[in-house]
């Protein structure tokens, strides 16, 4: 049997757990994987909101690839282009020219990229909340914004830095707000400067509810309980300009704010733009219950995708419905999907993908949850306990298990660690100032005595 050669797009939820089934249950000589993405690791984006708190280390929030994929081959780059008809992938590594890679089985797996709209101000001002960077700058910026508010004794200049706006009522947005209000909270014992009054934070959802993942009174709750802390929930509303930092509400609300995230939804990634692979109204790669890419009633050899980016008929639903874009429906189908690689290569027949939505749950900070698992609802304490005993066994690896239970059981005992490390995002400012500029270039420098 001739060895083959499967494409992995993406080291996210689909492409990392569809290459750590492949590696495990292939057999010797049997295939060769291929693992393209231009980060080093997968970032386990549920823990996004407890990293940026400082509750885990952002480190332990993330899966180091080449440890964890040592059957594979990891190419530290991006895929710019898919000619599947030729079935040949461009990649364009960190450093150097671009190079074709050819393949029998490709995995279309880039996962998505924040579902932004044409806000004036957006582009200039907003945060996203996506990746483990912008997980990081948001802690360093909000602990950044209580150290200008406490040295001002300018009024409306504490007011401006102490103003939180968070766009977006779903997972994301609800657990980024929920937990960074918790820190923040938390740091005022280091401020006598300031007092929780003074923080203005804000939450804009468009629609007239919060958290669609779960039943209505569920998503009340939530408002409730984010309410009881202080937190102006704004809700059939939306963000209509954010120019110099300026927030202008569809409710005709104004006022001015230094952190304006961003966290309204995601769409599929760009990069299946250069792709002749077909795709959907939503710009989803369309595929069949077994994950296979399909074309009409054609099924399209040797192509397959999952996750965010797919449009993957949902069997438990009602008829035309398609799995939503969670990591818990990323996770299963691409151990499916792997599985089912594997068996054409075998010679046999692909399995269809079926899973029942088994819920949501979502932490609103520490000792604080809504969950909704099978039917039954949890809140408080319980529901923040079914978070994090979920999240905790599905990050891949015993290593970083182990490590993030370590974090959790330190904070029991220990004290959050709210220091700001803005420097992190500028780490050359002060050397340059510190470095003297030359006035030709290529003029010998300056002799010291």
């Amino acid at each position: 049997m001739n060895r083959q050669r499967i494409l992995v797009v993406g080291a996210g939820h689909v492409g990392l757990y569809a290459a750590l089934r492949l590696s495990r249950k292939m057999r010797r000589g049997e295939v060769e994987v291929i693992v393209v993405d231009p980060q080093p690791h997968m970032t386990y984006q549920p823990f996004l909101p407890e990293a940026a708190a400082g509750n885990i280390s952002p480190r332990h929030s993330v899966v180091p690839l080449r440890r964890e994929l040592r059957r594979c081959h990891v190419i530290a780059g991006a895929v710019t282009r898919i000619e599947h008809a030729r079935k040949v992938a461009e990649v364009q590594p960190i450093v150097g020219p671009p190079r074709e890679i050819s393949y029998d089985h490709v995995i279309v797996a880039p996962g998505s990229v924040s579902r932004t709209l044409p806000i004036p101000g957006l582009r200039e001002h907003g945060i996203g909340f996506k990746t483990i960077g912008e997980a990081i700058y948001l802690r360093n910026h909000v602990l950044e914004r209580l150290d200008v508010a406490a040295a001002t004794a300018d009024e409306q200049v504490r007011r401006t830095a102490l103003t939180f706006v968070f766009v977006g009522g779903g997972y994301a947005g609800i657990e980024a707000l929920a937990e960074m209000e918790d820190m923040a909270r938390d740091a005022l014992r280091y401020y006598p400067e300031l007092k929780p009054a003074d923080m203005r934070w804000v939450l804009v959802e468009a629609t007239q509810r919060v958290l669609p993942e779960v039943d209505r009174d569920m998503g009340a709750y939530t408002v409730q309980q984010l309410v009881k802390r202080g937190m102006d929930i704004r809700l059939d509303t939306r963000l209509e300009s954010c120019v110099d930092g300026l927030v202008r509400l569809s409710d005709g609300d104004s006022f001015p704010a230094d952190t304006i995230v961003w966290t309204a939804g995601v769409k599929p990634s760009p990069m299946l733009d250069a792709t002749d692979l077909p795709r959907d109204e939503r710009r989803r790669i369309s595929c069949r219950p077994t994950l296979q890419v399909v074309d009409g009633d054609r099924t399209v050899d040797g192509a397959w995708s999952a996750g965010d980016c797919a449009a993957v008929p949902d069997l438990t639903g009602p008829p035309g419905a398609y799995c939503s874009p969670s990591a818990q429906h990323a996770v299963r189908q691409a151990r499916t999907m792997a599985d089912n690689i594997l068996a054409v290569v075998r010679g046999q027949q692909p399995v269809e993908y079926r899973h029942k939505h088994a819920g949501s749950v979502a932490s609103l900070g520490l000792h604080k949850g809504v969950a909704q698992v099978y039917g039954i609802k949890m809140t408080g304490l319980p529901a923040w306990f079914m978070h994090r005993t979920y999240h905790m066994s599905r990050i891949p690896s015993l290593n970083r298990k182990v490590r993030v239970i370590v974090d959790w059981t330190l904070a029991l005992v220990l004290k959050r660690e709210v220091v700001a490390l803005g420097q992190l995002h500028d780490p050359r400012e002060e050397f340059l100032g510190a470095t003297p500029k030359l006035d030709q270039p290529g003029a010998a420098p300056a002799r010291v005595s």
